[in-house]
């Protein structure tokens, strides 16, 4: 949870952490407190509490091969996953890495993506620029050119939350277990310590038993309409 003086507190990911290159959050300006974070000088103080909530479990993937699909801002949690299962190639299966955004001037560490040596890293956007030659389309077509063994892959999916339900289904229908696919949600949190019920979804609160779920128990609270 990241304040910003005389604006308020937001929930904000980490995309760095301290054993991959130090501590470091991605913000995009889309509101007061995001504004105000954005806008923050060098020297300014930043109010910082947690972290709260459930993490990727990357470990559970010991000798899998790791499928990671991030849509838009959601690469930016899943960046630390990332630098995690390619540091240590003999720990995973093979490492494959799907990346969608708006535009490419949306798409996030794009000096970075290059340089991960993983099997496969795919990059599409919906919308294309002058000079774009990369892929067209969304960031599920990239999964046909991934290198995997849907039986034993695990996944790892963030991002906004159709696509979050898209990527989830075709995974189910390629093969992979329902439970070895992590997907985070987003719902409005404020205190973080599940007490005001902000974060409600279904039965769970999502700053405490989230945000990071397995897919075979989200795809029904995602079913559960909200008021």
């Amino acid at each position: 949870m990241v304040h910003c003086f005389g604006r308020g507190e937001i929930p904000v990911s980490v995309s760095s952490v301290p054993t991959t290159g130090g501590l470091a959050h991605t913000v995009r300006a889309v509101g007061a407190v995001s504004e105000g974070l954005c806008a923050a000088r060098v020297g300014d103080v930043l109010g910082l509490r947690g972290p709260y909530g459930t993490g990727w479990e990357l470990e559970r993937a010991l000798g899998q091969d790791v499928l990671v699909v991030a849509g838009g801002i959601g690469l930016a949690p899943l960046r630390p996953l990332i630098r995690d299962a390619v540091a240590e190639p003999s720990r995973h299966g093979r490492v494959n890495v799907l990346i969608g955004a708006r535009t490419p001037d949306d798409l996030l560490s794009k000096w970075e993506t290059p340089r991960w040596p993983t099997a496969y890293t795919g990059v599409t956007v919906d919308r294309p620029a002058d000079g774009w030659r990369g892929e067209v389309g969304l960031v599920t077509e990239l999964m046909g050119q991934a290198s995997f063994d849907p039986p034993s892959s695990w996944a790892f999916v963030c991002g906004p939350e159709p696509m979050i339900r898209a990527t989830s289904c075709d995974l189910v229908r390629r093969g992979v277990a329902a439970e070895h696919i992590r997907v985070s949600l987003e719902r409005n949190m404020r205190c973080a310590t599940a007490t005001c019920g902000h974060c409600q979804l279904g039965p769970v609160l999502l700053c405490r038993d989230g945000p990071v779920v397995s897919w075979d128990r989200a795809e029904s609270w995602l079913s559960v309409r909200e008021l």
